[in-house]
Parts: structure tokens; C-alpha cells; sequence
């Protein structure tokens, strides 16, 4: 999703589409059989004795890898005419637009990266290729913006 917050600022907030998609279903799958695990687990005899606190602690673990799953939805890019932040997973940073060289989304990558001095570059997780046309527009908006700060 490519949000402009308002005309005068001129920010872009590119967040992923088909991974929170993807993420939310395999948190629901992942909290669902688990939850069906903990229920099961008392009503056969198996010759091992399950307590409800076994049952609570096998919600608990869905309830974890439903969260950890999540976390691939939480990417995004916010940029403005100063420079972007970008969110991965777990990680956070800024650039100004003064240490970017280029934008770019390399034929076979996962996804787009800022392309930074020395040959170093940093992937923008939230501008992915299996979200097609959506990645292009957020690429395209990433450039807009890199190009209007190298002129001011």
C-alpha cells in the first residue's frame, strides 16, 4: 500500500501487500492448530497424563508463532523530501537522501534496495517483487522523491 499523507509534505508510506496477506493466514493456521492440539489433548487416552496447564502452554506456544509469523507484515517505507526510513524486520534505519545514491530493484531480487557509497546497498523489505505493479508505483515514488532532493 502506497499512502500520501498530504500534498504539502509530500510523504510516501509503502507498506507490503501480499506478505500481510500471507502472514495473517498462516498466524490464524498456526493459532488454530495449535488451539485444536491443546483441546485433543485430554480427551484421548494416549497413557501419558496431560494437565490444563499442558493445554495452556500449547495455546501459549500458537500464540507465539502466530506473533512470529506476524512479523512479516511490519515492513514498511516512509520517505519525504529529507530521506526514508526504512523498517525490516526487527531492524530500523534512516537515510537522508544525501547518502542514496540510487533506487533500485535488480532483475531476480526479492527486494527494491537503496544503493548506498562503496558498493553497499540496504533492502527495502517492504517493497517486494511478488507484489508486481505495487512495487513498481513504490519504486517509481522512491525515485520521485530521490530526484526532487538531489535538485533543492
Amino acid at each position: 500500500m502506497i499512502d500520501k499523507k498530504d500534498d504539502t509534505t509530500d510523504t510516501v508510506v509503502i507498506r507490503p501487500r501480499r506478505v500481510v496477506w500471507m502472514s495473517g493466514a498462516l498466524a490464524l493456521v498456526l493459532l488454530a492448530v495449535f488451539v485444536t492440539v491443546a483441546v485433543l489433548l485430554r480427551s484421548q487416552d494416549t497413557g501419558v497424563i496431560f494437565m490444563v496447564s499442558d493445554q495452556i502452554a500449547m495455546i501459549g506456544v500458537g500464540v507465539m508463532l502466530a506473533g512470529a509469523a506476524m512479523l512479516f507484515a511490519t515492513p514498511r517505507v516512509r520517505a519525504d523530501r529529507n530521506g526514508v526510513h526504512v523498517r525490516n524486520i526487527g531492524v530500523s534505519r534512516r537515510f537522508t537522501w544525501d547518502e542514496v545514491l540510487a533506487v533500485s530493484f535488480p532483475d531476480g531480487a526479492s527486494f527494491a534496495r537503496l544503493e548506498l557509497p562503496d558498493y553497499e546497498y540496504y533492502s527495502m523489505m517492504a517493497v517486494q517483487a511478488v507484489d508486481r505493479e505495487h512495487a513498481v508505483e513504490a519504486v517509481r515514488a522512491l525515485r520521485r522523491l530521490h530526484t526532487a532532493a538531489k535538485r533543492d
